[in-house]
């Protein structure tokens, strides 16, 4: 049986909403961090997240601003790129999910997109205790800047093979970090993977390496 809702995590003013998957027998939890102006609602993360329940993970889809404050990044574009605001936040569901009956034992992953990928590296940095992968698809991991040095958590970033802006901005960023760290580029793609076969690959990919790590 599945362990499944909507929740709320409350952070600071703020009060967050998120999908929570649990499989039965669950392995671990994966925190999902979206990108610029997307979602919780995201189908691309959607269906990499079924993959990952499939295997047996759980997952936790959560919109690191609120409605409010989507709205108005709508108009001014700020609050998607403030890495510390959302990188708190999703530090803020990782002591959620450290609380919460269904996941409490459950070790924990991220996976970052787009801009998510920069603050899902800023948050494993200060939470290392608690992060055990994380995994970056078209990521700014160049927006995590010093934290890039402090992240023990293995990562994986994955970059579509025409993504060249982002790809190269994946390699100055992969030489700056310390923990284990590997470049998966997937062919064809671009950045947001919507090429036949490219979202797939990603979705194995991730698979694989929140089960290794």
């Amino acid at each position: 049986m599945n362990e499944a809702g909507i929740v709320r995590v409350r952070t600071g003013s703020a009060t967050l909403e998120g999908d929570l998957q649990v499989p039965e027998g669950a392995s671990g939890v994966v925190l999902f961090a979206h990108g610029s102006g997307s979602s919780r609602h995201s189908s691309r993360n959607r269906y990499v997240a079924g993959e990952l329940q499939a295997a047996g993970l759980a997952t936790l889809l959560i919109d690191l601003l609120t409605l409010e404050e989507e709205a108005r990044d709508q108009h001014t574009g700020h609050l998607r790129f403030d890495i510390p605001l959302l990188a708190a936040r999703l530090v803020a569901a990782t002591r959620w999910l450290g609380e919460d009956p269904s996941t409490r034992a459950l070790k924990i992953g991220y996976f970052g997109a787009s801009t998510g990928g920069g603050a899902a590296l800023v948050a494993a940095a200060s939470a290392p205790d608690r992060v055990g992968a994380v995994v970056s698809r078209g990521g700014r991991p160049d927006l995590a800047a010093d934290a890039l040095p402090r992240v023990q958590a293995p990562t994986l970033l994955i970059v579509g093979g025409r993504d060249l802006a982002v790809l190269e901005m994946n390699r100055v960023a992969m030489a700056r970090m310390r923990a284990v760290t590997r470049l998966e580029i997937v062919p064809g793609a671009t950045h947001l993977f919507e090429e036949p076969g490219t979202l797939e690959a990603v979705a194995h990919l991730a698979r694989d390496w929140f089960l290794r790590h």
